[in-house]
């Protein structure tokens, strides 16, 4: 579904029912225009690939909206009533949000594996709490992540976003407000002033994290507080706007609206996002506010304030909140809609956001008991955020027990019996009595090197070294590679430690040891081409007495042809292998372990299948071939072949009988996230592990 570069924004904003002054129809129907865009994309239509920039349009409304709002009450009071702004935000913002959460909690409980309930169980509590999006930012480079689906709550990020700025906002227009009673200054300047150190500093910390770490920079609220900020300004500058000459205001009303439609129809998540690509919709925005501010309406405008557009305005808040978490239990249950099932999808959202809007949010906000005291509001408020809590701890502590966890003796590989150096004995049960780690908890059952943060990210470009093993050994292996072989790094340490060997451990993500260009998620991974040189240059300088080696992909970029192909992938490994071999380091390559493929139930990840199907285990078996087909062995098996002084260390026997790889051996659960096995099982293969790499070290 929605990639992190592709998440919708919030289209809520406080503005004024038709009855009271100031009410601009032209700005529901920008909303409009953006609620649109955002329903449009996310049911898959492939004519709207840049629909994600309703998450700008609708900053910029809502910087707008709120700084006018604000602007108006100094202006006229000499004051901002901070009880009476938190009052008003949470009357708009937290009945449907207490709402949404509550049927998101719902969703989850019925359609998500209970494998995932822990996760969006806090992704609940966080987004009541509205700091969601430094939850999802912190989940987007972490890599143990990679099995979580899209959270049901992933597009309160921006909502987390707006309520931050309007914590600090209100707090910098009190600073301005006393500045202008000390200094006689007037306040728009001083408030253009205050949003210029706010605008200018965050645009330009969105590039540079946009360009070092995208994931990242997509969710945070230090890289998105300057599009609130130019709506801000074009609040501050209201007095300004009517001046502006007809031609003027309508030049840049359609300019604004093309720019828009040209950006949803041709942007896609190739651009980085947000950083400087961010500019073209939110001052399209700006320009569009500012033409409907002129002196006579132009088209542009008598179109956005058509009846129509203005009531799916009035609606968007409601509609942004409810097709997310509709569109993710549809998937959960049935898989990736197809474009015409997500069509519907988002039609049908209008059905209960239309409905929480008319007999929960309108009556909330409207009503006469809350509007006279600001503290009832805001205790109404406490207690429904607290609601969202709640819904969110009700789906974390519901985990149901699995199987009871195996003692600390569960044998798992050291269940096999192993003759001429071949282990045999693997079974492929329905149902185990015992098992370690449960499924729940497999996603954590990970070596001590993730928790000493050992593995280098993908924006990395210089090598990370952590030490295990015997730290005065006399002999030093390194364990290269990707987290494919940092997934073996507690078996290694623990062999280390028996034989007296020291072990170093220089694993980056997603990026084996190879000299060749490889893509990564659409885009080349120079970082990890320019890491592996330097990571060359320092083993050939620390002289190891072996080098381990093991990755995950088998195919890289030909630099001749530009085709991807496993040749490309083979040439790169021996290259590297050539010069340790030069250089008197011993290389082994360790075969990737089998890749769990065709597994149905799941989302063809093993430990979710198992924690659906504890019994009928065999449902979660993949065939062997299958898996050493899905898996970077046949790589690193082609490029062993043109360097015989390479040794090659194959485990598979460990995980797979002549025919099936079952999930479960010994009472160990074998895979955690993705093809990556669980720190027990490897630890439970050290014997093996010992008998088939220590005479190799030893010639």
């Amino acid at each position: 579904m929605t990639t992190l570069a592709t998440s919708p924004a919030t289209p809520r904003e406080e503005h004024k029912p038709a009855r009271q002054s100031g009410f601009r129809p032209d700005i529901e129907g920008l909303r409009a225009v953006a609620i649109g865009a955002v329903l449009i994309y996310h049911a898959g239509l492939p004519f709207l690939p840049g629909g994600f920039i309703g998450v700008d349009i609708f900053f910029v409304i809502s910087g707008f909206l709120i700084t006018g709002l604000l602007v108006r009450e100094v202006e006229r009071t000499g004051r901002v009533s901070l009880p009476q702004f938190y009052a008003r935000r949470a009357k708009r913002l937290l009945p449907a949000t207490a709402l949404v959460l509550t049927a998101t909690a719902a969703i989850v409980w019925f359609t998500s594996s209970v494998t995932e309930w822990r996760t969006f169980g806090g992704d609940i509590v966080a987004a009541a709490a509205y700091v969601v999006n430094w939850r999802l930012a912190d989940r987007s480079v972490d890599y143990l992540a990679e099995g979580t689906t899209a959270s049901p709550v992933q597009h309160f990020w921006s909502l987390a976003v707006e309520e931050q700025f309007y914590i600090v906002w209100p707090l910098l227009l009190v600073l301005v407000t006393l500045l202008v009673r000390r200094t006689g200054f007037k306040v728009r300047p001083l408030m253009g002033i205050g949003l210029a150190v706010i605008v200018v500093p965050s645009f330009v910390w969105s590039v540079l994290l946009t360009n070092s770490n995208q994931a990242t920079a997509f969710f945070v609220t230090t890289t998105r507080l300057w599009e609130l900020g130019i709506g801000a300004l074009v609040a501050v500058g209201a007095g300004l706007w009517p001046r502006l000459p007809a031609v003027a205001t309508r030049i840049l009303g359609w300019a604004g609206l093309a720019t828009l439609v040209g950006a949803a129809l041709l942007l896609d998540g190739s651009y980085a996002w947000p950083g400087s690509w961010a500019l073209v919709p939110t001052l399209a925005t700006a320009a569009i506010i500012i033409a409907g501010a002129g002196s006579s309406p132009s088209t542009v405008q008598r179109l956005l304030s058509a009846k129509p557009a203005v009531w799916i305005g009035g609606l968007s808040y409601s509609l942004y909140l409810w097709h997310w978490p509709l569109l993710i239990g549809y998937e959960n249950l049935y898989g990736t809609p197809s474009p015409l099932e997500g069509t519907l999808l988002m039609v049908a959202s209008f059905i209960p956001a239309w409905l929480s809007l008319k007999l929960v949010e309108n009556p909330v906000r409207f009503s006469g008991t809350l509007a006279r005291s600001n503290r009832t509001t805001l205790s109404v408020g406490a207690n429904l955020t607290a609601v969202g809590i709640l819904a969110g701890l009700v789906v974390m502590l519901a985990v149901p027990q699995g199987p009871p966890a195996g003692a600390g003796d569960a044998e798992g590989a050291r269940s096999l019996t192993v003759t001429d150096g071949r282990a045999s004995g693997i079974e492929n049960p329905d149902s185990v009595d015992s098992m370690v780690p449960g499924p729940v908890d497999a996603v954590d059952d990970v070596p001590a090197a993730y928790g000493k943060d050992c593995q280098a990210d993908q924006e990395a470009t210089t090598p990370k070294f952590c030490e295990f093993g015997d730290p005065d050994g006399e002999r030093t292996m390194v364990l290269a590679g990707d987290s494919k072989a940092l997934q073996w790094s507690g078996a290694f340490d623990e062999l280390a430690r028996q034989e007296g060997w020291r072990l170093v451990t220089a694993t980056k993500s997603s990026c084996g040891l190879y000299d060749v260009l490889r893509n990564e998620g659409g885009q080349d991974y120079t970082e990890c081409l320019e890491h592996n040189r330097a990571l060359t240059d320092a083993l050939i300088e620390m002289k190891p007495d072996v080098v381990v080696v093991s990755q995950r992909h088998d195919t890289a970029i030909d630099p001749t042809t530009g085709e991807t192909t496993e040749a490309a992938m083979t040439d790169g490994l021996v290259r590297v292998w050539d010069r340790l071999g030069q250089a008197g380091i011993h290389v082994v390559a360790l075969l990737d372990n089998p890749s769990p493929a065709n597994v149905e139930v799941g989302d063809g990840e093993v430990y979710k299948c198992v924690a659906e199907r504890l019994d009928q285990l065999s449902d979660c078996a993949f065939g062997r071939a299958d898996g050493i087909a899905a898996s970077g062995t046949p790589a690193l098996v082609a490029a062993a072949e043109k360097v015989p002084a390479v040794d090659v260390l194959d485990l598979t026997d460990l995980f797979c009988d002549e025919q099936v790889c079952p999930p479960v051996i010994g009472g160990v659960l074998v895979y955690r996230q993705g093809s990556h096995i669980t720190n027990t099982y490897a630890l439970s293969a050290v014997p093996v592990l010992t008998d088939r790499l220590v005479p190799l070290l030893s010639r």
